[in-house]
């Protein structure tokens, strides 16, 4: 399932865009969730690149089903520090039309890690899985540069999971170690479980079976 291959894109927007405020504390959503995030992180809008972003994603899709994902997918929280950025996508099941399950995971968060092929060469990705309370996680960490640009690589970092409501992306393009350690290590409340890190230390350690 590759619905949110396109939202890799809007990572990449929102370190250009205006911001709107320089004050984030916790960000929370209808969709069961809130996400903190450091002071010095800025809000910013995703609107007015958001339609050109779905109109592509839409052209690229390869199915039915990606369409009408793309269609459903809203931009829960898009933030920037510098040059760095996060996007949180979502995606609502009451929209969608069905849920998902927990094998349906890993194709889920490798859908929106094929987005960043498109905007990203990228170079060594590390998949992992752990869980946050009764909630498995995936997550995929990759050196990236932007296509046609000149640069230092940047860390991109995508975390997904599965919600009653929804399912969720946290991405992030870090320039640094402080930026990708503000992404991984803010707290994060899922379905009213609170985490004091959205990325734990082990992320990429082989699990032991259960």
């Amino acid at each position: 399932m590759k619905v949110l291959g396109f939202a890799a894109l809007l990572v990449f927007s929102a370190a250009g865009l205006g911001a709107q405020t320089s004050v984030i504390q916790v960000h929370s959503s209808e969709l069961g969730f809130s996400y903190s995030l450091p002071s010095d992180w800025e809000t910013v809008d995703p609107q007015p690149n958001l339609p050109a972003v779905k109109q592509e994603g839409a052209q690229n899709a390869a199915s039915d089903e990606e369409k009408k994902g793309i269609a459903c997918v809203q931009v829960a929280l898009s933030a920037r520090h510098g040059v760095s950025a996060i996007v949180v996508v979502a995606l609502p099941f009451d929209c969608y039309g069905q849920t998902m399950t927990a094998n349906e995971l890993p194709g889920f968060g490798e859908g929106a890690a094929e987005g960043l092929k498109q905007t990203f060469d990228v170079e060594h990705p590390a998949v992992g899985a752990y869980k946050l309370g009764d909630h498995p996680m995936w997550i995929e960490r990759a050196s990236g540069t932007p296509k046609g640009r000149i640069g230092p690589a940047y860390t991109v970092e995508i975390a997904c999971t599965l919600l009653t409501k929804a399912a969720i992306c946290w991405m992030t393009m870090a320039a640094d170690a402080d930026d990708l350690h503000a992404f991984e290590h803010s707290a994060v409340k899922l379905d009213g479980s609170t985490a004091p890190s959205l990325v734990p230390r082990n992320a990429f350690e082989k699990q032991p079976q259960p």
